[in-house]
């Protein structure tokens, strides 16, 4: 089994930053993508970037603000968010496509919990 554990969410104010961590741990596994989703209250589920060998992806509201990188020694992924505005706040979900090594190889979608992003003055 792999378990994601998100960190970093907090209250900042506008204009500030946070950098977000998400980190992979388990046995037997390598990563073939990561991202990060959010959740706004009310609102649907909404991708906010990802990471898949070397290449980036970014929602349109994000680009320019938020970097996504990743740290392969510790299969850890982070997305560094600048010039947050009120409309940033949500609950933000680390998402990796994750291979299971084993007798037979298989690809699985795993979530974190998530962490709570707030940005208000």
């Amino acid at each position: 089994q792999v378990q994601l554990v998100e960190s970093g969410g907090g209250l900042v104010q506008p204009g500030g930053s946070l950098r977000l961590s998400c980190a992979a741990s388990g046995s037997r596994f390598s990563i073939n993508a990561m991202g990060w989703y959010r959740q706004a209250p009310g609102k649907e589920r909404e991708l906010v970037a990802t990471l898949t060998s070397g290449s980036t992806n970014y929602a349109d509201s994000v680009k320019g603000r938020f970097t996504i990188s990743r740290d392969n020694a510790k299969n850890t992924v982070y997305l560094q968010m600048n010039s947050l505005k009120p409309e940033d706040t949500a609950v933000y979900y680390c998402n990796a496509d994750i291979l299971i090594r084993g007798w037979r190889d298989y690809n699985m979608d795993y979530w974190g919990k998530g962490t709570l992003v707030t940005v208000s003055s």
